[in-house]
């Protein structure tokens, strides 16, 4: 088969900028911000890692909040850390941040974006966490009971969100740990689960673009921005049809109680499910694959473009305290 010039050129650029990609998420000890610490958590998958900061000034005694932040596929939680400003975000509002890792294919070398890429086992049957049964959701509970015994921690205001595969990862989380989390916020990610079963109801904060082509509103194969063949794995389903499912298991009312776009978002809420719980969805105009307002990871042409016109760690936070749950 023939290699045309261009496809070589366009190939070449995209593993330079994956191979810088990779070079900046990885992290040891002396690269992690002030106030963050590596901690580690022995499991049959090996030693498992996360990343974890606790706001400058806090009563030790008063319990704080917990946000877990998932990292998105090929990432880290340095990366997460520095592209969302959740550490930031947590200072001024005195909580708890956690940033977990997930593991890649080979444990004995160190994580490559290319070549050693980290990823969730979110469901889907992609990637060599399904091969190697990694069992992330115990890993996160295992996670939140370590922090429990280290600090403080309000067990009604327990939240995960995550990123890309991080994302899809948050759905799975908030499925089978409902018993610990209140609320999720997965942004530009996918729900695999056919039919989440949560055990107790929790709320959704979903964010994503209308440009993204890796995580297609109207469902399909992902392809990057500048177009291109299908990425490969398998369809992704429609957007609205994984919040009809969680829409339905909530109890929220089918049609939405708000409606409304304003400055380029679409803000659809579905209100009134079991003990309080909705699902708020916003669509970023012209949003490509990034966390919205946050420091872009990677290249316009290849995950589309960044838009300030929502800030997602204000706008998820600001869900995640409205929306407590019981005494857990």
């Amino acid at each position: 088969m023939k290699i045309r010039p261009w496809a070589i050129i366009a190939l070449a650029v995209i593993a330079a900028v994956a191979t810088l990609w990779s070079k900046s998420i990885r992290a040891t000890a002396d690269d992690l911000p002030p106030r963050h610490s590596r901690r580690v958590i022995p499991t049959q998958w090996g030693d498992r890692e996360f990343i974890l900061h606790v706001p400058t000034s806090h009563d030790p005694t008063t319990p704080l909040p917990l946000v877990i932040m998932l990292h998105g596929f090929g990432g880290s939680g340095l990366n997460a850390a520095k592209e969302t400003g959740w550490s930031d975000k947590a200072d001024q509002e005195s909580f708890i941040v956690a940033y977990p890792e997930a593991t890649r294919p080979d444990k004995s070398i160190p994580q490559s974006f290319r070549k050693n890429p980290q990823a969730w086992n979110d469901g889907s049957a992609r990637f060599h966490a399904v091969d190697q049964n990694v069992d992330d959701v115990s890993f996160i509970a295992a996670m939140i009971e370590l922090i429990r015994e280290k600090h403080a921690i309000d067990s009604r205001r327990i939240f995960v969100t995550g990123f890309s595969n991080g994302a899809s990862m948050a759905f799975r989380v908030g499925a089978e740990l409902s018993q610990h989390v209140a609320a999720i916020a997965p942004v530009a990610g996918t729900c695999w689960l056919k039919k989440p079963l949560p055990s107790n109801p929790i709320s959704i904060c979903y964010i994503t673009g209308t440009a993204d082509s890796l995580n297609p509103i109207l469902g399909g194969f992902p392809k990057l921005a500048m177009g291109g063949k299908e990425q490969g794995g398998q369809p992704k389903p429609p957007v609205q049809e994984y919040i009809d499912v969680w829409r339905d298991i909530l109890d929220c009312q089918a049609k939405p109680t708000i409606d409304e776009i304003s400055d380029g978002v679409h803000k659809t809420v579905y209100g009134h499910g079991r003990l309080g719980s909705e699902i708020l969805v916003l669509t970023v105009d012209g949003l490509g694959h990034h966390w919205p307002g946050g420091v872009s990871q990677a290249p316009h042409f290849l995950v589309g473009k960044s838009s300030n016109k929502l800030i997602a760690t204000d706008v998820v936070w600001d869900f995640f305290q409205s929306h407590a749950g019981s005494e857990r």
